[in-house]
């Protein structure tokens, strides 16, 4: 048979394999399929985009105790030195909560031990690898504890819940966690795929293999200095490579000796169109991760709906994660007499949504003359101090103060006169 010929057949085979974005098997050798693990997915720029906007997201808000009644912050918590001082010695909060969403996205969980003083009070929050602590149910009780492994000694604890901050990704049960990896591991292998498929196309040259004929039969092993036995066509498909495959060989002039001819086998209307369709597998990734194509450099790209679509990302992406959290840390981190007491633990969200200056301002006039906001709220939102008689609202009658609007409300519908008290 004539190397022309068996290389023919060999590229018939591997093309009913089926080398599409709906069928990634053929891209991978017989019985060697890939094992999709955490850092391969996060090799995959969508993921490792929409990993990094989320988890930069949640770790970016700030954190304060609030009085569920009065509204009121409250600065001087001893909780604040846990949740915007220092969790543990070795994190900031921004790192601390980047590396929860960061785990529960990749890995479905998220878990923190909370070290606590002799008096019960939170000292230190230390994250746990995923892999180090696992709930179970106790059977016959239904009590539900945490296996954790301390990770500075390795010696493993029974945890009670009030011990352990678990922050969940979709679940099935409430108990554990899946994470995004499992439920798009088809998508995600497909891209991690697609992605082999087009550094291997670029390594060669961008172009596909050709084939070398020759009228010599080379059937006829070659036994080396040390003992191997090769093949004739083995050593010239090795040089061949070494000269000519890679990006940086692309072009060079081919000198072809003892009958050599090279064919180039035409690059298909697929592997041609083949990065516009990565497009596809990116949309898919962006629906798992609940993040909005612009974000990831792909979709409409216009100021006014992407302004909406930041909006959209904030509610329906962030918010439902941070309310889980903050009902987490309320319920683990506050004394009870704290929640008796209407306090909760709050990420303010208001982070995310500042717009530019201009939207900024019209937003906050807006509140100010609706009496929502006084100045010091206003000063608050953009991390400034509270200024003397900054706490007064005033309505809409000439900014005039609250106290005063009913009774000046008053005679002005009565033309100012004395007969206000009737009007």
């Amino acid at each position: 048979m004539s190397i022309s010929k068996g290389l023919a057949r060999l590229g018939r085979r591997k093309s009913a394999a089926g080398l599409s974005l709906e069928s990634p098997e053929g891209w991978f050798p017989v019985g060697k399929r890939r094992e999709l693990t955490e850092d391969a997915a996060m090799k995959i720029s969508a993921v490792n985009a929409c990993v990094e906007i989320i988890s930069n997201a949640v770790g970016m808000l700030p954190v304060f105790i609030m009085d569920s009644a009065s509204k009121r912050r409250m600065k001087d918590h001893p909780l604040g030195r846990v949740l915007w001082e220092r969790p543990n010695e070795a994190m900031s909060p921004f790192v601390f909560f980047r590396l929860m969403e960061c785990h529960r996205l990749l890995r479905g969980n998220a878990y923190a031990w909370i070290y606590r003083s002799g008096y019960g009070e939170p000292v230190e929050l230390i994250p746990l690898p995923p892999a180090s602590c696992e709930p179970v149910i106790e059977p016959g009780t239904g009590k539900l504890w945490y296996l954790a492994s301390e990770p500075k000694s390795g010696r493993m604890y029974k945890l009670d819940p009030a011990d352990i901050l678990h922050f969940k990704a979709y679940s099935h049960d409430g108990v554990r966690g899946v994470s995004v990896l499992h439920r798009a591991q088809q998508t995600l292998r497909t891209a991690a795929a697609a992605q082999s498929y087009e550094q291997a196309l670029y390594e060669n040259g961008g172009r596909p293999s050709g084939i070398l004929k020759t009228q010599t039969d080379l059937g006829d092993e070659i036994v080396l200095d040390d003992g191997t036995k090769i093949q004739p066509k083995d050593i010239i498909r090795q040089e061949w490579e070494k000269v000519h495959a890679g990006a940086g060989n692309s072009f060079r002039v081919a000198v072809l000796d003892m009958g050599l001819e090279y064919q180039p086998i035409a690059m298909s209307n697929a592997d041609a169109q083949f990065v516009e369709n990565k497009a596809v597998t990116i949309a898919d990734i962006s629906r798992f991760f609940g993040v909005q194509l612009y974000k990831l450099g792909e979709g409409k790209q216009s100021y006014s709906s992407n302004e909406q679509n930041n909006i959209e990302f904030c509610v329906s992406t962030i918010q439902p994660t941070i309310t889980q959290m903050e009902f987490e840390e309320t319920f683990k981190l506050l004394t009870i007499s704290d929640r008796r007491r209407g306090m909760e633990v709050r990420h303010n969200m208001m982070a995310l949504l500042r717009g530019d200056t201009a939207s900024r301002g019209a937003w906050y006039r807006t509140m100010r003359e609706i009496s929502v906001y006084s100045p010091n709220d206003i000063r608050a939102l953009e991390d400034l101090p509270d200024v003397p008689g900054g706490d007064t609202r005033y309505g809409s009658l000439n900014y005039i103060p609250l106290e005063d609007f009913r009774e000046l409300s008053r005679q002005r519908n009565a033309g100012g006169g004395e007969k206000g008290e009737t009007a």
